[in-house]
């Protein structure tokens, strides 16, 4: 199973949210380049990139950020947060993404994601953001018609790859990550399901891979230190 620490940024910064609360905003660095820098230290080979500026006005205003990570580390970098036309896409992708998640825009312009994955393959993957069973949309804060499953299967019919699944009641809680859904998950479809919100301890690392997941993201629990990011790598090799 392979780790993705995460980078959430806002105002050129790296910050986290409670439970998706841009009210509940805490500021880690004004230089997101360097942790990501510490990343690659402890062992990282991914990095896990969420523009929330973007999420909300559907801009890059982050972009000098991403590429600065870009430059400074050799890490595979996927980047979300308010992408929701092909030009942004290709932005991100000629200026150092290697994957881009697509959010809002896989839920309401399902054209647009064909032509996306039509266009750039496995680097177009699917955030699934799910809150009470459904897929939300537009940073959290409404939700979609599509139940979970539904949408899974609907993005596995249309040739997605990847999908990030986000327990919303979780992210940053610090109480652990959804078990019992991630493997309900992993033995439905055939995706490449990434693991995210609450992941909190090496115990709900070791569990995700024991499932055989693609991957887990670690956000919070890195930048509270309850995880040790070298272990978390370490034990998943």
């Amino acid at each position: 199973m392979n780790i993705f620490p995460a980078i959430d940024l806002y105002d050129k910064k790296a910050v986290r949210l409670f439970k998706g609360d841009y009210n509940q905003m805490t500021v880690y660095s004004d230089k997101p380049w360097e942790i990501a820098i510490d990343f690659e230290k402890s062992g990282a080979k991914f990095i896990h990139v969420v523009d929330l500026e973007g999420a909300k006005t559907g801009k890059t205003p982050n972009l000098e950020v991403v590429k600065k990570i870009a430059e400074s580390t050799s890490l595979f970098l996927e980047i979300g947060g308010g992408i929701r036309d092909m030009e942004t896409v290709k932005t991100y992708l000629e200026n150092g993404a290697d994957r881009v998640i697509l959010g809002t825009s896989a839920v309401n312009d399902e054209d647009f994601l064909k032509q996306a994955v039509d266009t750039y393959k496995e680097k177009i993957a699917v955030g699934a953001d799910v809150k009470d069973g459904y897929i939300a949309i537009k940073g959290w804060i409404e939700k979609s018609q599509y139940s979970l499953e539904e949408y899974l299967n609907k993005m596995q019919g249309l040739g997605v790859k990847t999908v990030i699944c986000t327990d919303i009641s979780k992210d940053g809680a610090m109480k652990g990550t959804n078990i019992e859904l991630y493997k309900e998950l992993s033995q439905k479809f055939t995706l490449d399901i990434v693991a995210s919100g609450g992941v909190s301890t090496l115990d709900d690392v070791l569990s995700l891979k024991e499932m055989n997941l693609y991957g887990a993201i670690i956000g919070k629990a890195y930048y509270t230190g309850a995880i040790n990011l070298k272990e978390a790598i370490e034990v998943c090799k």
